[in-house]
């Protein structure tokens, strides 16, 4: 059974959704590989206190690591890859060409972007924080302005 609710961030509306009181999806409006609306089911607040609480504090400055209870569905690889995204400190970015290396196959580069790009948990699956082999901006599914709001507000520049 699923359930979803919207909620406020500084970077838009979120749309959380639980598959059986599990988080499964954090979705921004206009976000590339965004689901169907229809696919969230039903609305309803209840199983999302813990994410909206976590998401509040780390919007606050004041939470550099979640620890919700996540149920990510995809390949094994792309689930492998979100895995590694979610060891990417607070802060701190990594090349597509490093989480290659990191899962032991150095030419996945371009696999690693893909499901990279794939994420159904941004934000708490940090995504954002891959960049490419220069440093450059490179794809994000919430667009890149907001990629960088959120790179700037983990370094310190910006506070919300």
């Amino acid at each position: 059974m699923k359930q979803h609710t919207v909620i406020d961030s500084p970077y838009g509306p979120l749309t959380l959704v639980a598959e059986d009181g599990v988080l499964c999806g954090l979705y921004m409006t206009d976000q590339r590989h965004r689901p169907p609306q229809e696919s969230f089911g039903t609305p309803d607040d209840e199983p999302f206190g813990e994410a909206e609480e976590q998401l509040e504090a780390y919007f606050a400055g004041e939470l550099k690591e979640f620890t919700l209870e996540l149920r990510l569905h995809g390949t094994p690889f792309q689930r492998t890859v979100w895995d590694q995204l979610r060891r990417i400190p607070y802060g701190e970015t990594r090349g597509y060409g490093e989480l290659a290396d990191a899962l032991g196959n150095p030419k996945a580069s371009r696999a690693v972007g893909l499901a990279n790009g794939k994420n159904p948990i941004g934000i708490i699956v940090p995504c954002h924080r891959v960049v490419g082999a220069n440093g450059s901006l490179t794809g994000y599914g919430g667009g890149l302005e907001r990629k960088q709001r959120l790179l700037d507000f983990e370094r310190g520049s910006a506070l919300f």
